[in-house]
């Protein structure tokens, strides 16, 4: 399920392209393209997603530890699976950096930046994921108010496509833990 961990933090950062939104807290100035989505919940549907078999990731961002960070929560399959990230910016790295935890039991560190209108993102896997070792991804915020992510995963030291998932805001969309 590594893939769907992606999905959160790429969502997040992916969507600091769009309009402003309601939050009106002090913001650390280098997350301001994350302002449009706080307090906000998106649902995203991954490619293989079936009416037999759905995979669907339901996600909300927020203002975390006085502005300095914004965390995303997010639960698969109503808590089959689910994580929380912190995302800050590393002056040092002139990046965001971010740290991802998941009910499975590993976590990832990473960087994202911005490049040709697209959050492009890296991260290594700590701890276990099924075999992954690292995760690249590329988030496009499109006209419709729609967000496309596409990872792909390093596994066995060969590339290879993770996921493709399309996020839309839904408001009454619930996220859910076991």
């Amino acid at each position: 399920m590594t893939a769907t961990c992606r999905a959160a933090l790429a969502l997040a950062v992916g969507f600091a392209l769009a309009v402003p939104g309601a939050e009106t807290a002090p913001l650390a100035k280098e997350l301001e393209p994350f302002r449009p989505f706080l307090g906000k919940t998106w649902r995203g549907e991954f490619k293989n997603s079936t009416p037999e078999k759905p995979v669907v990731d339901v996600s909300r961002w927020e203002r975390a530890l006085n502005g300095q960070a914004v965390r995303v929560v997010h639960s698969i399959n109503h808590g089959a699976y689910g994580g929380e990230s912190f995302i800050r910016w590393d002056k040092a790295k002139a990046a965001f950096v971010f740290h991802y935890f998941t009910t499975a039991g590993f976590m990832t560190t990473g960087t994202a930046t911005f490049s040709d209108g697209k959050l492009v993102s890296h991260e290594q896997v700590v701890g276990g994921a099924n075999g992954v070792t690292e995760v690249r991804a590329t988030s496009e915020f499109r006209a419709d108010g729609t967000l496309f992510v596409k990872a792909e995963y390093l596994k066995n030291g060969q590339w290879t496509l993770g996921r493709e998932t399309l996020y839309r805001e839904e408001p009454k969309a619930e996220l859910k833990f076991k």
